[in-house]
């Protein structure tokens, strides 16, 4: 079983906090590539720089490699652009940025694992650690994956994992099949005649029949998609070009929806266009939708799924995993990697109180330092498992 030492432990944390205090927004991660890149390259790992802009993939070689199973590592090193509202000593140098989302953390967990496979440990094959930029825009897997990230790079399998407040510190949860939401961004337009307020009959009004659509948007919810299928439809906004005493011509309504399976994100976005034209129809006016696909599902496949509950189950305990975990309907962009490799998205508890407790993205949050350890033993007992 993998035990990280006291001394990479303190090392991950003095890493973190680097991270943490510079932090950078997507695509422009040049510094803490920068930082991956050198330590990398100190522990005699091979390193390829500027994979879909700022991404670093490291190689590690062991034993007789040729014909073995190849296994990556994926953390993102992106930040967000909101103002950190904490009073840590390490709160960060960049007005408007900070790392409420943990990439610091994961950043930092990857480098742990990545010097303790390359110091202590002994397999048989070839690891990858993918250090992605730009999750957050959902942009950073594409990226990699255009510029030949597995083609140059050729894995039979992917890991990565996302920490989660709420959870008790250090308990891991998975589950095979779809883990994280698909993300979809909608736009609808509807065209009336818009005139004065008080003659409203002499008018072809587009208020009215939005009102309609929003509402019928949420019956694709409760009367076509399955039950037991999970679909969440969220209107956001709704742009006019009326005033108090004006019927608008033009209504904008934008929002997005999440599902867990391919089929129904395509089965949405038919009824959807359904909805709006049958709505219009009625009302003699006009409408269109346009659907932006912004994250695909990550789904989780049953080996490595499989090959990760063994895994967690030797490191942390059975009474520390939480198998077929509930899923999640944020998004992201790992699923583009799971698309293209088998993988497996684990989530490892934050904490539930204090600032480790705080929901991502908030600016008071923080990544929990205690649970570092069981990170980069994660990934490193992964690798020991599947290229014994």
């Amino acid at each position: 079983m993998v035990a990280i030492s006291k001394e990479l432990n303190q090392e991950m944390i003095a890493w973190r906090h680097h991270i943490h205090a510079n932090p950078e927004i997507g695509f422009s991660e040049h510094q803490t590539a920068l930082f991956v890149a050198e330590l990398l390259k100190s522990w005699g790992i091979e390193v390829h720089e500027g994979i879909g802009g700022t991404g670093v993939v490291g190689v590690l070689q062991r034993g007789s490699f040729a014909g073995k199973k190849a296994i990556a590592l994926r953390a993102d090193m992106d930040c967000i652009p909101i103002q950190e509202m904490s009073d840590l000593p390490y709160k960060s140098k960049n007005d408007g940025f900070m790392h409420a989302c943990g990439h610091d953390g994961h950043t930092a967990s990857l480098l742990g694992a990545a010097k303790y496979l390359a110091t202590e440990s002994d397999f048989e094959g070839t690891v990858y650690f993918i250090f992605q930029p730009d999750e957050e825009h959902g942009l950073g897997a594409l990226a990699m994956m255009k510029d030949g990230l597995f083609e140059k790079f050729p894995a039979n399998e992917v890991y990565g994992y996302h920490n989660l407040p709420g959870l008790t510190a250090g308990k891991i949860g998975m589950r095979s099949g779809g883990v994280m939401a698909s993300e979809n961004l909608f736009t609808i337009n509807i065209y009336g005649r818009g005139g004065h307020a008080s003659s409203p009959h002499m008018v072809k009004d587009p208020v009215m029949a939005s009102t309609q659509i929003i509402a019928g948007l949420q019956t694709i919810v409760s009367r076509t998609v399955n039950p037991l299928e999970t679909v969440v439809i969220s209107v956001t906004e709704i742009i006019t070009d009326g005033a108090r005493n004006v019927i608008p011509s033009q209504i904008t309504i934008k929002g997005d929806y999440r599902t867990f399976s391919t089929e129904n994100v395509d089965l949405v976005e038919e009824r959807m266009n359904q909805v709006v034209n049958s709505i219009c129809a009625a009302y003699e006016i006009e409408g269109d939708v346009d659907v932006s696909r912004e994250f695909v599902v990550s789904y989780n496949s049953p080996e490595p799924t499989q090959a990760a509950e063994i895994a967690a189950t030797a490191l942390v305990g059975d009474e520390n995993v939480i198998k077929n975990y509930e899923p999640k309907s944020f998004s992201e962009d790992f699923g583009y990697m799971a698309d293209a490799v088998s993988g497996c998205y684990v989530f490892i508890g934050n904490g539930t109180e204090g600032q480790e407790g705080l929901m991502l993205h908030n600016p008071r949050y923080t990544y929990n330092d205690e649970i570092l350890h069981v990170a980069a033993g994660f990934y490193s007992q992964i690798v020991e498992q599947q290229l014994s």
